[in-house]
């Protein structure tokens, strides 16, 4: 149902200066004449214009409405609809409402046009950019499958210089093991010499029994030789290792090249791969499938390592054929001078155990005005010790006496700082002094158990007087030669 509510202040059919006029009748759905078709217009038809709030209003309670002042005949009449004139009258827009639609729809139009637009340009320019992103990347793409190439490829040519540098190393160091089992065997003869000699010194008598110079060299030369013996096998079998290490060494280079020739073969078929090649498809997902087993840095270093295991070895091979090397040489020359130095001290026996008393002698001497100068520096210790007694107990009687001063005059003041510092530097002056104490006595201890076996020395070399030559010289005179020595014949 709709009733009537009011007019607006513009509206066209008012008139402010009229008392009265003629007026159309209510509209009413539900009725079909007019009671009263003339009524005098009522003052809330000057209300301002809310014709939406006042129709749902009205329809609701008709009591609160404008109409509630209108002549209650007017109010029950029942009208037949005249769409014509309630359009006239009760019109819902003005036309400044009708112009500030327009524009709204003006500017939303416009705005919608800025805004497709914009999405065009934005749009278009992201087709540019993603068309060069993706042409970069391939391109960066291929660059790094062709970095990745050249790298194999050093790789390679370092593996294949590193194997060929094996090989020749693994050869060499045969070679050189062949030449010391020939040495090893020939140190036979010179030992079974050493050893009869000292049997026959066995012989002598009563103070002759004497561990001298002659006898210590030639239980040197037996110990030399079994040293050399002993050398020349952990030598050996530093070799027989040595070899096995380079074949293993050799062994993970060639595996290491083998997988370089494989990548580098798919590298390669990857890097010529193009837009318009043949073969090229989708493979959902790959991207996701992480089936490495390396980084480039573990990949470089892999390889690295393999080689510098092979240096190493190769380097460590080197070295064992120098170190082999010097040993044939160092055996050699010191079976030699042993032999030399057991001939001349069957000679020089004498002058020799002279000398050398006079030499224990004077160490023993040097020993004694030591351990005089060790004493006195005990002495001097326990002295300084002793000294440090009573400043520390001043520092400490005048520390507890400052604990009796009463309330707040218990200060920690620069007074009580230095007294706590000046207990602390005499503690720690005595616990120096202490430890510099034990370690004189300590080397006090030393230096009397060395003046006990520098006078038993001197005892024994006081009793080496005489030895027998006749039967040990007449077998020292045949010795095998250097070169059957290290090992070339």
């Amino acid at each position: 149902m709709m009733e009537l509510l009011g007019s607006t202040h513009t509206a066209t059919y008012t008139r402010p200066g009229m008392k009265s006029t003629n007026f159309l009748p209510a509209i009413s759905t539900m009725a079909s004449s007019y009671k009263n078709p003339h009524f005098v217009m009522s003052q809330s038809m000057y209300l301002p214009w809310r014709p939406s709030s006042y129709f749902r209003t009205a329809s609701a309670v008709p009591s609160i409405g404008v109409t509630s002042r209108i002549s209650p005949d007017l109010i029950q009449a029942k009208v037949s609809r005249f769409p014509s004139n309630r359009t006239a009258l009760f019109a819902r827009y003005t036309p400044v409402d009708w112009l500030k639609s327009n524009h709204k729809n003006y500017m939303e139009s416009e705005s919608l046009r800025h805004s497709a637009e914009r999405l065009r340009v934005d749009t278009a320019r992201l087709i540019q950019d993603k068309e060069q992103l993706t042409r970069k990347t391939q391109s960066t793409t291929s660059k790094n499958i062709g970095e990745r190439l050249n790298d194999i490829v050093f790789w390679k040519s370092e593996l294949n210089h590193e194997i060929e540098n094996m090989i020749g190393e693994t050869n060499a160091l045969a070679e050189v093991k062949k030449r010391l089992e020939r040495a090893l065997a020939e140190t036979e003869g010179p030992l079974q010499v050493a050893r009869e000699c000292l049997y026959h010194r066995e012989k002598r008598m009563s103070v002759d029994l004497v561990h001298d110079k002659v006898e210590k060299d030639l239980i040197q030369e037996v110990e030399s030789i079994k040293g050399c013996q002993e050398r020349m096998r952990c030598s050996l079998d530093a070799a027989n290792s040595q070899l096995a290490s380079n074949r293993a060494a050799q062994h993970e280079l060639d595996r290491d090249i083998n997988d370089k020739l494989i990548a580098h073969r798919i590298d390669d078929k990857c890097h010529y791969l193009r837009n318009t090649s043949d073969g090229i498809s989708y493979f959902h997902g790959v991207e996701n499938i992480d089936a490495t087993v390396s980084m480039p840095e573990s990949w470089a270093k892999f390889t690295d390592n393999n080689i510098l295991r092979s240096q190493n070895e190769r380097a460590a091979s080197a070295k064992l054929r120098h170190d082999i090397e010097t040993l044939l040489n160092t055996t050699s020359n010191e079976m030699w001078s042993h032999f030399n130095s057991v001939n001349v001290a069957f000679t020089n026996r004498l002058s020799e155990v002279a000398d050398a008393k006079n030499k224990l002698q004077m160490h023993l001497a040097k020993t004694l005005q030591e351990i005089f100068q060790t004493e006195m520096l005990i002495e001097a210790l326990k002295k300084a010790i002793r000294d440090k007694e009573s400043p520390l107990k001043v520092a400490h009687t005048r520390l507890d006496e400052r604990t009796r001063r009463p309330n707040v005059e218990l200060c920690r003041d620069s007074t009580q700082l230095r007294l706590v510092s000046e207990v602390r530097e005499i503690d720690d002056t005595i616990q120096r002094l202490r430890e510099r104490l034990w370690e004189a006595e300590k080397t006090l201890q030393m230096l009397v158990n060395t003046k006990v076996t520098l006078e038993h020395d001197l005892s024994i070399k006081a009793n080496s007087l005489f030895i027998d030559q006749e039967k040990c010289m007449s077998m020292r005179k045949s010795f095998p030669s250097t070169p059957r020595l290290v090992g070339y014949t």
